[in-house]
């Protein structure tokens, strides 16, 4: 059966990373960062602060960061771009494509308030379509954490790693489910539970729900395998097609839309390794609207109980 996570709340994964920031800052002087006048939001305002000459403000002016960024990385620097998702992604993304995709350049780019977690900001700012813009940037590799430790690792191994990328990061605060321990390496997925009748893979902030589903679909006797995926793009294929060919059933969970998301490519993989019975558990081809964080999360099914109605559909199917 699946262990048992105890999920206790942690900080928000864009205040880790404005935290990892900070660190290689103090290690590594040709770190420098550009923002689009939401530092407070994005937390690099703490690199700000600590390192005012290494540190620009852009002004509400996505696609020029962008480009600077590119240049500052073009010049050698190890330089960092945040802003909302929906706001870096979409503003800058003719910047994203010929400045830094085609161009070659090694820009990392943060996208924080992420998903329909933001709640109150609306859906003016809420980005479900991120990991897709962000994927299919040639070149790109695709970072989504699940919580603070997995943001602040993946933030220090993104700076160092060759070519661009892009990491999802969220608003409100997520449960804590790796220790200090753990080791995270770019393109490897970590299997969290065992299992053999099904398999959940999911990606930031819907981890944790994950493996509430599992603990409950455990208390019925039905062992889930739980994967969190935190490299998007390239994907672990090999844990993927493992999984497919092991459980036979896959469903994957995230707070983005379905139709172009986490869902999609791991589907790819499982049709050209190891075909099996999948279902897609997400945002269906809608916009959320404003309000608490958790209230958005329930109305739009983004909790683990929804996940094990769509579990149990998967079983189901696999049944016959």
């Amino acid at each position: 059966m699946a262990a048992r996570y105890e999920l206790k709340m942690g900080a928000a994964t864009r205040e880790a990373f404005g935290k990892a920031l900070v660190e290689l800052g103090r290690t590594d002087e040709n770190v420098v960062v550009c923002d689009a006048d939401l530092s407070k939001s994005t937390f690099t305002h703490l690199f700000g602060k600590e390192f005012p000459n290494r540190f620009f403000s852009c002004g509400i002016a996505e696609a020029n960061m962008v480009s600077i960024g590119a240049g500052l990385a073009a010049s050698g620097k190890i330089a960092f771009v945040a802003s909302f998702s929906a706001f870096v992604l979409n503003k800058g993304f003719e910047q994203l494509r010929v400045n830094v995709a085609y161009s070659g350049v090694p820009l990392k780019v943060v996208g924080t308030h992420s998903g329909i977690s933001i709640g109150e900001d609306g859906p003016s700012q809420m980005s479900v379509e991120d990991l897709s813009l962000a994927c299919s940037l040639a070149g790109f590799t695709v970072l989504s954490p699940a919580d603070e430790v997995a943001m602040f690792a993946l933030v220090k191994a993104a700076a160092y790693h060759p070519g661009a990328v892009f990491i999802r990061a969220g608003r409100v605060k997520a449960p804590v489910i790796y220790g200090a321990e753990q080791e995270f390496v770019i393109g490897k997925g970590i299997q969290l539970t065992e299992g053999n009748d099904l398999t959940f893979i999911s990606t930031g902030l819907l981890v944790a729900e994950c493996l509430r589903a599992a603990e409950t679909l455990a208390a019925e006797g039905i062992a889930a395998r739980v994967i969190d995926l935190h490299t998007i793009k390239p994907l672990d294929r090999e844990l993927i097609a493992k999984a497919a060919a092991e459980t036979g059933c896959i469903v994957v969970a995230e707070e983005h839309l379905v139709d172009s998301g986490l869902g999609v490519r791991v589907a790819q993989v499982v049709g050209e390794t190891n075909p099996c019975v999948m279902e897609f558990h997400g945002v269906q081809n809608t916009y959320a609207e404003s309000g608490l964080p958790e209230e958005v999360m329930e109305k739009y099914k983004m909790t683990a109980k929804d996940i094990v109605v769509t579990a149990r559909k998967a079983l189901a199917r696999k049944k016959g």
